[in-house]
C-alpha cells in the first residue's frame, strides 16, 4: 500500500512547492489537493468558509511538479460538471506532460446545488453529465482528430494538444458515496478516491469489484481503491491498527490529512508523519 499527503491549500496556507518538495524527499507517494473553484454566500446546507480560499488545483500541481520529479500528483477531488471538457482535457493533459506522466485525476459531482446553479450543471443528473465530460475528455486525449457528439457536450473534429504522456490518459479515481459509486467505477473510470469510509466497507467495495470486473472483463487489479482525508492521530499503536486494516481490506493507498497551516507548522507535521509512517512500516514510504 502507498501513503500520499493531501492538504487545502489557500494564500495563507504553505507554499505547495515547498510542501511537495519536502513530502518527496521523506518518501511520500503522492500530494492531493481538492478544487474549489468559488463558495456561494447563501447555501442551505453549511459549506466551510474557508473552502472558499482553496487555490486552483492544477495551478498548484504545476507548481509542485517544477521541483519535483517523481512525486504523483492528484485532485482530490474536480467537480467535472462545472467544467468544459475542452479546457480541462487540454489542463490535465498539460499537467501530465510536464510532470513525465505524474498526474491523477480524481473527480466528483458536487453536492452544492446552489453551485451547480450558477455554473448552469444539470445537478439531479449531475453522474450522468460526468460520464459524458470523461468520455469528451477521452476523445481529446485519445484521438489525433478529437471529436465527441453527446447530450451536454457536442464538439465537431479538432485538434487537441498536448497529449497525456500516461496512455491511453492518467488514471480517473471517482469520488462518491459507497456503494452507489462502485458500478459507475466499473463502467468508466479507473478507481475510487472515497473519504470518510471505514476499512470494512473498503474490504466490502473490493470484493465487489472484483467480482464486477470479472463480469465485466476488466482485470479486478486495475482497480485502485485511493482513500483520503486519513488524520494521523495518537498513539501510534492506533494508526498501525487502522493503517493495517486499510491495507489488508484492499486499499491500494491512503492519503494521510496535513492541516491547513503556513509553512512552519505543515513542515514540522509532514515530518511528524513520516517519522511515525517510518516507525509502523518501513515499507509504506521509501
Amino acid at each position: 500500500m502507498k501513503v500520499g499527503i493531501g492538504t487545502l491549500l489557500t494564500e495563507q496556507a504553505i507554499d505547495i512547492a515547498v510542501l511537495a518538495k519536502r513530502a518527496e524527499e521523506l518518501g511520500f507517494e503522492s500530494i492531493w489537493v481538492p478544487e474549489q473553484n468559488i463558495l456561494p454566500i447563501q447555501t442551505d446546507r453549511h459549506v466551510p468558509r474557508l473552502w472558499a480560499g482553496i487555490v486552483d488545483p492544477y495551478v498548484a500541481l504545476s507548481r509542485a511538479s517544477a521541483v519535483t520529479t517523481k512525486i504523483k500528483l492528484g485532485t482530490s477531488v474536480t467537480v467535472v460538471p462545472e467544467f468544459n471538457p475542452l479546457g480541462l482535457a487540454k489542463q490535465v493533459a498539460t499537467l501530465d506532460m510536464y510532470s513525465a506522466g505524474r498526474m491523477i485525476l480524481g473527480i466528483g459531482v458536487g453536492s452544492v446545488p446552489e453551485q451547480a446553479s450558477i455554473y448552469g450543471t444539470d445537478y439531479p443528473r449531475r453522474w450522468t453529465q460526468a460520464k459524458e465530460m470523461v468520455a469528451a475528455m477521452q476523445a481529446l486525449w485519445t484521438q489525433e482528430e478529437s471529436e465527441y457528439h453527446g447530450y451536454y457536450y457536442d464538439f465537431p473534429s479538432v485538434f487537441c494538444f498536448p497529449k497525456p504522456i500516461q496512455k491511453p490518459h492518467p488514471p480517473i479515481l471517482l469520488g462518491g458515496i459507497y456503494p452507489r459509486v462502485l458500478p459507475r467505477v466499473i463502467e468508466w473510470a479507473d478507481g475510487w478516491i472515497p473519504i470518510d469510509v471505514t476499512p470494512e466497507e473498503v474490504a466490502e467495495a473490493r470484493r465487489t469489484f472484483n467480482a464486477m470486473a470479472d463480469e465485466a472483463g476488466r482485470d479486478p487489479a486495475s482497480i485502485n481503491i485511493t482513500v483520503v482525508g486519513i488524520e494521523w492521530t495518537n498513539p501510534k499503536t492506533d494508526m498501525l491498527d487502522i493503517l493495517t486494516r486499510f491495507e489488508q481490506s484492499g486499499a491500494n493507498r491512503v492519503v494521510v490529512s496535513v492541516d491547513h497551516a503556513g509553512e512552519m507548522k505543515s513542515l514540522a507535521q509532514l515530518e511528524s508523519i513520516a517519522k511515525g509512517l517510518k516507525a509502523l512500516n518501513n515499507e509504506w514510504i521509501q
